[in-house]
């Protein structure tokens, strides 16, 4: 279904395309402010990951309160 979808000439076409809807001068800014949505994203994971580790090892070492 989406095969061959991502060849270089399809890549030029949409690059063009946000060229002439973005503007040479937010395009920067655009990649800027994506690629810092996608490090906090995984800053995010990362963090979320951790604690969930840790409350589940909390709650494995610990003996059952009665």
């Amino acid at each position: 279904m989406f095969e061959g979808l991502f060849q270089p000439t399809h890549l030029l076409i949409i690059a063009a395309v946000a060229l002439l809807v973005f503007g040479p001068k937010k395009l920067p800014e655009l990649g800027k402010g994506l690629g810092e949505g996608i490090k906090s994203f995984k800053k995010g994971i990362k963090e979320a990951t951790e604690s969930f580790k840790e409350s589940a090892e909390a709650d494995h070492h610990d003996p059952p309160k009665v």
